[in-house]
């Protein structure tokens, strides 16, 4: 069936936020366990939510370390976020070639918003599926088959893109082709363990796949 539905990850994915989510993470970890913490150690934090990740470490105080995360994350958003190359581009040509595209994300909706300002990517989305608006967060389908309901669009037309094995697994557990990005933090050989259908060396690659001819650049 032609591919006519893309779904993006956000974070990691759509917009370099690794280094806010790392400074985050050690930021939080620091208040409560000094010293304990060094960048390396909060790379398998990315990924699943932020109650999954404190909850394990602390149960009595995972939502006031929440707090403390998300008020670093927004102070310092601006600042560390950046954009990777060829995003822009790519999903302004598939969307002026016709791809229904949307967001499904573990982020909270205030969070992404800010992304999708800072970086103009919004406008080009019909659909942003946040952990707000689902029951069970990636690699549940959930996610995925709430944002394909929204769309119009059946599994078998789309393609879930991620930085994470959370993306590749929901994608596959809802039934859509999958693309791994070779820019993850947690390392291109890491992400090809999950066997994702695709792997982007640049996400002007997704457009090959999505049988569009070329990105014009800015």
């Amino acid at each position: 069936m032609k591919l006519t539905t893309i779904l993006f990850d956000l974070d990691g994915t759509l917009i370099n936020t690794n280094d806010l989510i790392i400074e985050s993470f050690l930021y939080t970890l620091n208040e409560y366990y000094p010293g304990k913490y060094q960048r390396e150690d909060v790379l398998p934090f990315m990924g699943p939510t932020l109650h999954e990740t404190f909850s394990e470490m602390n149960p009595e105080k995972t939502e006031e370390m929440i707090k403390v995360y998300r008020k670093f994350n927004h102070e310092q958003h601006d600042r560390l976020v950046k954009e990777f190359d060829t995003v822009f581009e790519t999903v302004r040509t598939l969307k002026e070639n016709g791809f229904k595209l949307g967001i499904v994300t573990t982020k909270i909706l205030d969070t992404v918003t800010m992304g999708l300002n800072l970086t103009n990517l919004g406008q080009f989305f019909e659909v942003v599926v946040t952990l707000d608006d689902v029951v069970h967060a990636k690699p549940h389908p959930e996610p995925v088959l709430l944002a394909l309901e929204k769309l119009g669009s059946r599994p078998e037309e789309a393609i879930m893109v991620g930085d994470n094995h959370h993306d590749i697994e929901s994608g596959k557990n809802a039934g859509t082709l999958t693309a791994g990005v070779a820019w993850t933090a947690k390392g291109e050989e890491y992400l090809l363990s999950f066997k994702p259908d695709y792997m982007l060396q640049r996400m002007s690659d997704l457009l090959d796949i999505a049988g569009v001819n070329e990105v014009e650049e800015n």
